[in-house]
């Protein structure tokens, strides 16, 4: 038997970059139906090279396999707000990670999805360990924050995406739900909406334990 574990955001009103607008109902034309107004990084998201890196890849242009496939979870629950995620942080798992790894990091940090410091006070990524990643070669890094930098820094925000996109790594973040994992291999799925010239989009992300 198989367990899957929803490890999206619920999209909704008023969480940032999302607006619903009724176009019709069942009482006045017979049917319900909404325009979906979306910013390319709400919710739980995946970047596109693109997004960082002028010539990169767009969502079309994504190798998909990267995006399904084995994930190791690695346990960082321990993970202090603001607090810089270094290489030493995942010694522990090094001769686990290799070329096609996929990394999915559990901080807890969506439990506080509704507050300011969800944003402002994130655990992030540190330039040194996206450059280990990146030495690596691995293909995905998914991670409960909004951004896997210091949204509030735009010169750490750019070095850190741009070091793991221009490798080629699928980054998705504000995951959730990761602390209902039970297992530390699983098999992970996040697809992004087939955009034109996409920089990035809402994913449905999911966990399959076996």
């Amino acid at each position: 038997m198989s367990r899957i574990i929803d490890l999206t955001l619920t999209v909704r009103p008023g969480m940032r970059g999302v607006d619903f607008e009724a176009r019709s109902s069942v009482d006045n034309k017979g049917w319900n139906t909404q325009m979906l107004h979306l910013y390319s990084h709400s919710g739980t998201h995946l970047d596109a090279p693109y997004h960082f890196i002028a010539g990169g890849k767009t969502l079309e242009q994504l190798a998909l396999d990267k995006c399904i496939g084995p994930a190791l979870v690695i346990d960082l629950s321990r993970v202090q707000p603001r607090e810089l995620i270094t290489v030493e942080h995942l010694a522990a798992y090094a001769q686990r990670i290799g070329p096609g790894s996929r990394l999915l990091l559990k901080t807890g940090w969506s439990a506080r999805v509704d507050s300011p410091e969800y944003r402002n006070d994130l655990p992030r990524i540190s330039l040194p360990l996206a450059e280990w990643l990146a030495g690596r070669e691995i293909a995905l890094l998914g991670v409960e924050p909004p951004s896997v930098a210091d949204v509030n820094s735009p010169e750490e925000l750019t070095s850190v995406h741009r070091t793991l996109l221009g490798a080629g790594i699928v980054i998705v973040e504000g995951l959730a739900n990761l602390d209902a994992l039970q297992q530390e291999e699983v098999t992970f799925i996040a697809l992004p909406l087939k955009l034109e010239g996409g920089d990035g989009s809402p994913v449905r992300a999911i966990a399959i334990e076996s």
